[in-house]
């Protein structure tokens, strides 16, 4: 089954000095999320960044790929600790996001956990987006009065 989500932000004034908000998402999890340039390059101050966000969002999505590998196989996870980082560089954009995962999964061995791991780096839908995997981004702009 397809499903759309969906993020509402607003911004308001230039890069440098200028501040936004996401306002809500579909899931209605979140929102009211305050985002600034300074968040984003230098220190966070309570305030998110869209790399923290895909940051969040590629280890959710690898955790769930990676469990569901292991499951597929016979040896479904007791538990996974994943972390992404993302490496954002000003002027060149994100340049790395490392995965880090440890996991506690009965009967498997050391190499069969980072076998199943590299699987799931390689086949989560972030990180074949991340990857140049979406074939399709689409635009749509008004311009208000």
């Amino acid at each position: 089954m397809t499903t759309e989500r969906r993020a509402d932000v607003t911004w308001q004034g230039d890069l440098m000095t200028g501040s936004g908000r996401i306002d809500s998402v579909t899931s209605g999890a979140f929102g009211q999320l305050e985002v600034s340039w300074p968040a984003r390059s230098e220190q966070p101050g309570g305030k998110t960044s869209p790399e923290e966000l895909i940051a969040a969002a590629h280890a959710t999505c690898f955790s769930m790929a990676l469990s569901n590998g292991l499951a597929q196989e016979g040896h479904a996870p007791e538990e996974l600790k994943t972390s992404a980082t993302v490496t954002f560089q000003p002027g060149e954009g994100i340049t790395k996001i490392a995965l880090e995962v440890a996991g506690r999964v009965p009967g498997l061995d050391g190499e069969a956990f980072r076998r199943a791991a590299e699987q799931a780096k390689e086949n989560c839908p972030v990180s074949k987006a991340l990857g140049g995997g979406v074939p399709e981004i689409s635009l749509n702009a008004d311009l208000e009065s």
